[in-house]
């Protein structure tokens, strides 16, 4: 992905319909649902976008979805791309290039994970405060396209400077928001005990396959960032229970109605002030 075929499909977006947005949003596994809620929508298939890489996996219905929420602009991205799908870092990341392009400045993440921390328990909201990239590889490699810093600083990917009001705002509306770190891996296959073992020797709290390559991007493109994991399972070797990908989805919905109120909290009384 350079930067001529990153213009192609802003083109074909701004084409489309209203683009305007002022918080992009990455919907995790399970989470699509989110979009649908949007007021005043423009759903554009993915497919159709020049350049843009096809989502193949279940609950990544793979749509870029512009509309508000409670008046509040948004990007709502229904379907990431993952490494494991065969695509390159660029090819990931290559959404957030055209949240770059049309001048978002906030990016929230959300994913689905699996819950390393013994204290945490499927169902549960973290916020993340960072992560570990272990998929041995980074978008940032390679000819610099799209501007910004050859080598952006990663001390604070997850704007800290939220966290308080963001616990706060969960606090406010009843839900039970843990924190900690995510630990990016490559996948597709589930981490096995030992490996589940060493993520937690070195800190990690939850475990996914995804996010750390946009944040990357994201951060690198000036973006300030905001992540929400939905612990959708225990990992490998804290339950006795074998793990699936159908297992993840229906805990995603199941606890819908959570991660929509903390969303639309976070966007109503933190982004609609900033």
């Amino acid at each position: 992905m350079n930067n001529a075929e990153l213009q192609k499909a802003v083109r074909f977006i701004k084409k489309s319909g209203n683009y305007s947005a002022r918080c992009a949003i990455i919907l995790g596994s399970g989470l699509g649902d989110f979009a649908d809620t949007l007021e005043n929508k423009v759903k554009i298939p993915t497919s159709g976008i020049p350049g843009y890489p096809k989502s193949t996996v279940e609950g990544h219905s793979g749509y870029l979805v512009f509309g508000k929420h409670k008046n509040i602009p948004l990007m709502a991205i229904q379907g990431r791309t993952h490494y494991y799908e065969g695509y390159t870092m660029r090819e990931v990341t290559f959404v957030i290039r055209i949240v770059q392009a049309l001048g978002i400045k906030l990016l929230m993440v959300t994913n689905a994970a699996g819950g390393i921390n013994p204290d945490f328990v499927p169902g549960d909201l973290m916020l993340i405060t960072d992560h570990v990239n272990f998929l041995f590889d980074n978008p940032l490699r390679g000819p610099m396209d799209f501007g910004g810093s050859r080598f952006p600083d990663m001390s604070d990917p997850y704007s800290s400077k939220y966290h308080d009001r963001i616990e706060q705002i969960a606090r406010n509306r009843g839900i039970s928001l843990k924190k900690g770190v995510l630990w990016a891996s490559t996948g597709p296959s589930y981490e096995t005990k030992a490996e589940v073992e060493m993520i937690r020797k070195y800190g990690g709290d939850a475990g996914s396959m995804s996010t750390a390559p946009e944040v990357i991007a994201a951060v690198q493109a000036g973006l300030e960032v905001i992540g929400i994991s939905c612990i959708t399972n225990y990992a490998t070797g804290s339950s006795s229970k074998k793990l699936s990908h159908s297992e993840v989805t229906e805990t995603a919905q199941n606890v819908k109605k959570q991660f929509v109120d903390l969303i639309s909290g976070i966007l109503t009384e933190l982004i609609q002030n900033i």
